[in-house]
Order: C-alpha cells, then sequence, then structure tokens
C-alpha cells in the first residue's frame, strides 16, 4: 500500500499564565477545520498544539500565586488540554516546553546555531517587556510603554547576554518570501514581515541570567544563563516531530529545504516570531523553513480589546455552555474575515446563533426529518459533494472559513425557501408524487449538508448522517434562554 501523503499544521503554543480565551480557541478551531480537511483529503496529518511553559511572564505569575514554578504549569497546562474535548479538535500532539524530550531538542538547537557561529556574548541595556517576553527598541514604544501592554513598566538594567545574529539573515528571509509568494497570510501581514525584514535586521539577545530569572532551559555549557522563552518555545515545532533524533519523521512531515511542508497559524502579534524569527534560528541551524505562515486578527468585545482589568474576557467554556461545542465552532469560524480583527458580543452572537443555526440549519433539519417518510430514500450526494468541495477546498486552504460557511450556508438558505415553497405538509394530502419528489430533493440537500459540514461542525455532521439513518428527529441547535448579557 502506499504511504500518505504527509501534511503538517500547527498553533502557537499559548502561555500558560491564564486560563484559555476565545482568541486561542479560534487559533485551534481554524487549524483543527483544516486538518480534519486534510485528512479527508486521504493525507497522514500531524496536527499540533500545546503549552509554553517558561520564561519571565509565567515566574513572575507562579510567584505571586506562592507557587512552585512546575506545579503551576502543571496546574495550567491542563486547562489547554481540555479544549480537546470542550472544543471537539483533534490534534495528534500535545507538546510543554517543559516536557524534557523538547528541553534537550531545544539545548541541540542551541549547539547547532553557535556551531555554525551564529551566537555570541555581550553586555548591553535591556528594555524588556515580560508582557511580551521581547525585548523593546525605542522606537517600538509608544510614551516609553510597550503599545500591547502599556500598564506595565518595561524592565531596565545592564546584563551580559547571549545574542542570536539574527542581523546575518536579512538576504536569507527576503529570498525565502521571494520564493514563496504566499509565505504569510494575508499578503497584508506579508508585506508587514518583508518590511520589516529589508529595514534591517538587529541581533537579539538570547539568554537571561539564571540568577534573575531561574524559570527556562539551562544554555549548554554555561548553566548561569537560561534560554530566552522565544528560542525555547519556536522549538517545540520540530522537537514535537521528535528531533533531533527521529531524522525520518521529521522529514517526513517537517520536509527538506527544497519541499518545506510546515503550514503554522498564529495571532498577529507572533508575526514577527513566526515568520522572521523562527525561520532566521532554523536557517541558522541548517534546517529547512516552514512553508506557510497564516497570521489571524485580534478579537474584540463590544468594541474593547479583551483584558481582564475591563472585566469582558470571554472563556471559550462559557460560549460552549451557552452554544453548544459546533454552536461554538461556528461563531469563531465565521465571526469575519481571517487576518482582520474581529469583534464580538453576547448579544451579537445570541443574534446569529438563532437565526443562522437554530433557525436556519437546525430547524432545516428537523422539519425535513420529520416530514420525510421512511421510505423515500435519500438520494446520492456524491456528485454534489465533490462539487462543492471544489469550492470550498481553495478556501479551506487559504483560511478563509467565514467564506467557506457562507457558501454552505447557501445550501441551507436555499433549502429553508424550497421548503417554504413546495409546502410538502400540503401535498402530502393532495399529490403524493409530488409530495415524495420534494422530500427526496429535500433529504439529499439535508445529506449534502451533513457531508460538506464534516471539518468545520463535526459533531453536528455526524446527527445529521445519524437522523437521516434512523429518521430520528433531532435538536441540533437548542433554543437559547433568556440570559441578560
Amino acid at each position: 500500500m502506499p504511504q500518505k501523503e504527509p501534511f503538517y499544521i500547527t498553533t502557537t503554543l499559548p502561555y500558560v499564565n491564564a486560563a484559555p480565551h476565545v482568541g486561542f480557541a479560534s487559533e485551534i478551531i481554524f487549524a483543527d477545520v483544516r486538518a480534519r480537511w486534510e485528512r479527508q483529503q486521504g493525507k497522514d496529518v500531524v496536527f499540533n498544539t500545546g503549552t509554553d511553559e517558561h520564561g519571565a511572564k509565567i515566574y513572575e505569575k507562579a510567584r505571586e500565586a506562592g507557587e512552585d514554578p512546575q506545579a503551576y504549569v502543571d496546574r495550567f497546562a491542563t486547562h489547554f488540554r481540555e479544549l480537546e474535548s470542550v472544543l471537539n479538535v483533534s490534534p495528534t500532539h500535545f507538546i510543554r516546553t517543559t516536557d524534557a524530550h523538547h528541553i534537550a531538542a531545544a539545548q541541540e538547537l542551541w549547539r547547532r546555531v553557535d556551531a555554525n557561529g551564529y551566537i555570541y556574548k555581550k553586555t548591553y541595556h535591556t528594555k524588556y517587556c515580560v508582557g511580551c517576553e521581547m525585548e523593546k527598541t525605542d522606537s517600538e514604544l509608544v510614551d516609553g510603554r510597550c503599545p500591547l501592554h502599556p500598564n506595565r513598566a518595561l524592565e531596565e538594567g545592564e546584563e551580559e547576554n547571549y545574542f542570536f545574529r539574527f542581523s546575518a539573515f536579512q538576504e536569507p528571509l527576503l529570498a525565502l518570501y521571494k520564493k514563496y509568494e504566499d509565505f504569510v497570510v494575508p499578503a497584508k501581514r506579508f508585506n508587514e514581515i518583508k518590511s520589516f525584514v529589508a529595514s534591517g535586521l538587529q541581533d537579539f539577545s538570547i539568554s537571561r541570567l539564571a540568577a534573575k530569572m531561574p524559570w527556562g532551559v539551562s544554555v549548554p555549557g554555561d548553566e548561569s544563563h537560561v534560554m530566552y522563552v522565544w528560542f525555547d518555545a519556536l522549538t517545540n515545532y520540530i522537537s514535537t516531530l521528535g528531533w533531533p533524533e527521529d531524522e525520518e519523521n521529521f522529514v517526513r512531515f517537517w520536509g527538506t529545504p527544497d519541499v518545506p511542508r510546515c503550514v503554522q497559524i498564529a495571532g498577529k502579534d507572533n508575526l514577527r516570531q513566526q515568520a522572521a524569527m523562527w525561520q532566521a534560528m532554523l536557517l541558522a541551524a541548517d534546517l529547512p523553513p516552514s512553508r506557510q505562515v497564516f497570521i489571524n486578527g485580534f478579537i474584540g468585545v463590544d468594541g474593547q480589546k479583551m483584558s481582564k482589568s475591563l472585566g469582558n474576557v470571554i472563556a471559550p467554556q462559557q460560549m460552549v455552555d451557552r452554544y453548544g461545542t459546533d454552536g461554538t465552532r461556528y461563531l469563531l469560524l465565521a465571526k469575519g474575515a481571517f487576518g482582520e480583527d474581529s469583534d464580538i458580543s453576547w448579544k451579537k452572537m445570541d443574534a446569529r446563533y438563532t437565526a443562522e443555526l437554530a433557525n436556519g440549519l437546525g430547524n432545516l433539519v428537523s422539519r425535513v426529518i420529520a416530514l420525510a417518510p421512511a421510505d423515500v430514500v435519500v438520494p446520492d450526494s456524491s456528485a454534489r459533494v465533490a462539487q462543492m468541495d471544489g469550492v470550498l477546498a481553495p478556501l479551506v486552504k487559504s483560511m478563509a472559513m467565514r467564506d467557506a460557511l457562507a457558501h454552505v450556508w447557501t445550501i441551507v438558505d436555499d433549502a429553508n425557501k424550497y421548503l417554504e415553497k413546495q409546502q410538502p405538509w400540503a401535498l402530502r394530502t393532495t399529490d403524493e408524487a409530488a409530495f415524495r419528489a420534494v422530500m427526496e430533493k429535500l433529504l439529499g440537500d439535508v445529506a449534502l449538508l451533513g457531508a460538506v459540514l464534516q471539518p468545520f461542525l463535526p459533531a453536528t455532521a455526524q446527527r445529521i448522517a445519524d437522523a437521516l439513518a434512523t429518521r430520528k428527529r433531532p435538536i441540533l441547535f437548542a433554543r437559547l434562554e433568556t440570559h441578560n448579557k
């Protein structure tokens, strides 16, 4: 039997300094749809996610909680692992950066980059944002503060650190971007990173003094330093594949310099790290680059940034409690154009859930199953499925899930209009043949929906298939109770 074509997709690894929010939930759901889609095409899929557990931000939070850092990250990592069942996502790999194998892999990457001459040591003046876990230059600051974390003072001081020769990779990165014209999606983010690299790259610190911040991976050969959290965490994308020991698995899924395979998805605050820093690190270690990096926008709530201080953070479990798992998946997939900032609110989500899921898809399937006689055969929808797959394929592959679902919902809307126009409940007593023809057509529409919704709303797709097989009327999306949101 021929070996299946490999496909590898990974999310970023969220910090475990707080419980999951809908921003990361959206990221992992988008990745899950792509992973499920590729499996349907017969590919051998690796879908990676996990948790980023080192660095100053987590060390600070653990100290505030009066906990040992390892105990702290063990507790919070559980919440992210639970997203697999909460959101019905299907990762094949879940990696923690405190895993012993990952730590060893990060140290090996350091050794290879160092052996190639891209690491050196120097003393410098630091301006560091703990919120971003990144150094900041004066040009990046607004009124002396990080614009993403304006309420946090920068940490400043003189330190001797190890540095990565990022400046050596301006031309190699620009060549990579030229080779793959869709390396970063959407195009405006690609233009942004190309401009950043073209303007000149500055070497950046890749270590911290263990005496000041001990929670990290020890630098090989110098335990007085721990690795800068990004240098450690980014390595997860290859350590999860068994690198460096399992070369065969690594090459199969990560690819080669001529055929890179890794597809990454991240938020726009990760653009520089994923599309430039990480790629430079790979090149410095003589490893293939990623193949494509998808950069999504931020999610706001009622026109404001989501933040604990405003009390407007929405947790995935809150959405699932209210809308169910597939309702949550739908609302986050369809919330806006991929790559753009989007805004949600309980009011807007309630309205969309009611109109498009409860009254739209749910009502259609329920009515058709209730009206259809058991002996009316569900027509073969394979040709229609193949045609719709042809429409959906480029949209799914470009993460345009909102547009993909809009195409699917044309079937829902057309079938509901057809149902109202034909009024099969009336035909049943006046024209048996016409009634059966109408119901056969509607059963075909429902079967088509069940097939094409599998990667987007997998549980709903299965319930539709079960309803068609048993002719038992399902309640796909329950009516919302009245809440004061």
